[in-house]
């Protein structure tokens, strides 16, 4: 027993520097944010040296008969349509680049590229993309799909904006999930797919029936954080379009940082009562994607 103890003692001795910073910069800010949102607490207050002041659930009044907040909302789990999209394409290329020829490892780093490049670069190679003398509208010229004059600068467009940022988020997103999965891959006995080749399988039916079920983990794993992400999209929003045009592409989390850093204001208490919101809507939809991909894998 007193072993036991001791070597418990140990790994928490171990851990403790660990705990200590998950304390202080994950779990106090996490609790203190959540207790905001049930308060008022404003810029006028903290420079009166006034503290946060109880109100119950006025702040979640305020944001339920805010059309801002809807709006807000609604884009952001619109966004929500980026991550199957992005799931599947790195899925599909991480099968594609698992495979021992020339050059590979310079073909998968070359995917990573994006995911290391900075937001503020990659809204400037965007802007000179998406915009009305663009490369994009030149490639459609180009290939008789548009013409000069219906050319257009698809960041101010109400139509196009929240899909041209969507791309964006692919783009940086791709080559991490695709890392992801390929990690996956290797864990992959080669024995079961060499077993499926020797039955006559075809390549379709080895990837459906050998490597999903193995990879169904990962791929709860990816669909999880995509999916938070997706909800928590903030910087693109904020690089490229600030929001527009007509709040077009203002998401959830543009509404938080609005509210608490933006203007006069400084309200503090309801944005962070709209991160709450934002959280408990992340928290509802991760738990339905976990129960549907943990339950195809108890059943498998």
């Amino acid at each position: 027993m007193r072993i036991h103890w001791r070597q418990t003692l140990m790994s928490y001795t171990f851990l403790a520097p660990a705990l200590l910073l998950l304390a202080v910069f994950t779990f106090y800010p996490l609790l203190y944010g959540a207790y905001l949102g049930f308060t008022e607490y404003t810029g006028a207050r903290f420079a009166q040296g006034l503290g946060p002041k109880w109100v119950g659930l006025d702040n979640f009044r305020t944001l339920a008969d805010d059309p801002l907040f809807h709006t807000a909302l609604w884009n952001s789990v619109r966004y929500l349509l980026v991550v199957p999209v992005l799931q599947l394409a790195s899925l599909a290329v991480a099968v594609l680049v698992n495979r021992e020829l020339p050059g590979m490892t310079w073909f998968r780093a070359a995917y990573y590229v994006p995911v290391v490049t900075s937001v503020s670069l990659a809204a400037v190679m965007f802007e000179w993309i998406f915009n009305r003398e663009g490369v994009l509208n030149w490639m459609l010229i180009t290939l008789h799909l548009s013409t000069p004059q219906q050319a257009t600068g698809y960041l101010n467009s109400r139509t196009w904006a929240f899909f041209a940022v969507m791309l964006v988020t692919f783009w940086r997103g791709f080559g991490y999930y695709m890392v992801l999965y390929l990690a996956g891959l290797q864990t992959i006995p080669r024995e079961l797919d060499e077993a499926a080749v020797l039955d006559g399988a075809s390549p379709w039916q080895r990837f459906w029936r050998v490597t999903v079920p193995l990879m169904r983990p990962t791929i709860l794993l990816c669909t999880l954080l995509s999916t938070i992400a997706a909800l928590r999209v903030l910087e693109e929003v904020l690089v490229l379009t600030n929001g527009g045009p007509l709040n077009s592409t203002y998401t959830a989390l543009m509404y938080v940082y609005a509210k608490a850093f933006q203007g006069f204001d400084f309200n503090y208490g309801l944005a962070s009562a709209a991160g709450l919101v934002v959280a408990v809507v992340a928290l509802v939809i991760s738990a339905a994607n976990f129960r549907l991909i943990r339950g195809d894998t108890e059943g498998a």
